[in-house]
């Protein structure tokens, strides 16, 4: 089911406000709502003040309306989702860079190639340097031969890059109000599977309008063994917790499947009364990070 909002929600799937600049989008000023925008400035070859700068990158509310869906596909009542949002101008970027540090953060930088020295063999010269008809050759091991060395070969590395914890925060809250018109929000159904059945829960998919077919993200505060058992089968769907939620499955879904205590527990971390510090998962997330780190650093130094 769609989303009422009260201000005008903007897909990442469908809307081209992220993939230009709003300056360059005719767009822009005809989908947007008045009173979450700053006025427009006339077109000026002069420095904009740093009071204008300001005023680019202030951080917006978005509230949305999300009806409840009963495990039988029936509505029963309505929820908001109020959560922090970047502006127009900078929500593309901010995205885009929680997501580049999000991929590259998973990459190991393992890969490992020989150069002519360190190959095996090739200490002897094969033939005389003279009169033998060939083109001069040092080594058996040169890289025009096969069993030779690699020329500029990939070599360990550390692919990490950092990202301020507000701005990664930002980057996700974001990303989920872009898709609330995607969103679907269902009675909690941790209890409503007694025993693992895929076939029940694509029965109970197709009730709330989420189509099988079609990439899904399922966020639950906690996952009983039974709905992580009938759900794991479908290769169109993530099943993410609090703990796992991230910057990829929400962007790379056509539907978001949320349970009420998940949308409680969004709009308490990521809502506009969030008053900061850190949670445990973060924490937790945070020195696993840097303890992989710190052990793809020493791989690379040895």
């Amino acid at each position: 089911m769609a989303a009422t909002s009260t201000t005008h929600m903007l897909s990442f799937f469908t809307s081209s406000i992220f993939l230009t600049s709003p300056h360059q989008n005719p767009k822009f000023l005809a989908i947007s709502s008045p009173n979450s925008l700053k006025s427009v400035r006339p077109l000026s070859h002069s420095r904009p003040s740093n009071t204008e700068f300001a005023k680019t990158l202030v951080v917006r509310s978005e509230v949305a309306t999300l009806p409840i869906i009963s495990f039988d596909g029936e509505k029963i009542g309505e929820t908001y989702l109020a959560l922090k949002s970047a502006s127009m101008d900078t929500a593309r970027a901010v995205v885009h860079r929680g997501m580049i540090t999000d991929l590259q953060n998973k990459r190991r930088g393992t890969a490992s190639t020989l150069t002519r020295g360190e190959v095996r063999g090739g200490g002897k010269k094969p033939y005389a340097q003279k009169k033998t008809g060939h083109a001069r050759r040092g080594s058996q091991r040169t890289p025009l031969r096969p069993g030779g060395g690699v020329i500029f070969g990939p070599k360990p590395k550390d692919w990490s890059i950092k990202i301020n914890r507000k701005e990664k925060r930002l980057a996700i809250s974001t990303a989920l109000s872009s898709a609330a018109v995607n969103m679907i929000v269902v009675e909690d159904f941790s209890d409503k599977f007694e025993k693992p059945k895929t076939k029940e829960f694509i029965a109970a998919m197709k009730r709330w309008g989420v189509d099988p077919k079609e990439k899904s993200m399922f966020l639950l505060t906690e996952v009983p063994d039974n709905v992580k058992l009938s759900s794991r089968n479908i290769g169109t769907l993530r099943l993410l917790t609090p703990r796992t939620l991230n910057l990829f499955d929400i962007l790379n879904s056509d539907k978001l499947v949320l349970t009420r205590p998940a949308i409680d527990y969004l709009n308490s971390m990521y809502g506009i009364d969030y008053e900061g510090g850190e949670t445990e998962d973060e924490a937790v997330e945070e020195e696993e990070e840097d303890e992989e780190i710190e052990d793809e650093s020493s791989y690379v130094a040895e």
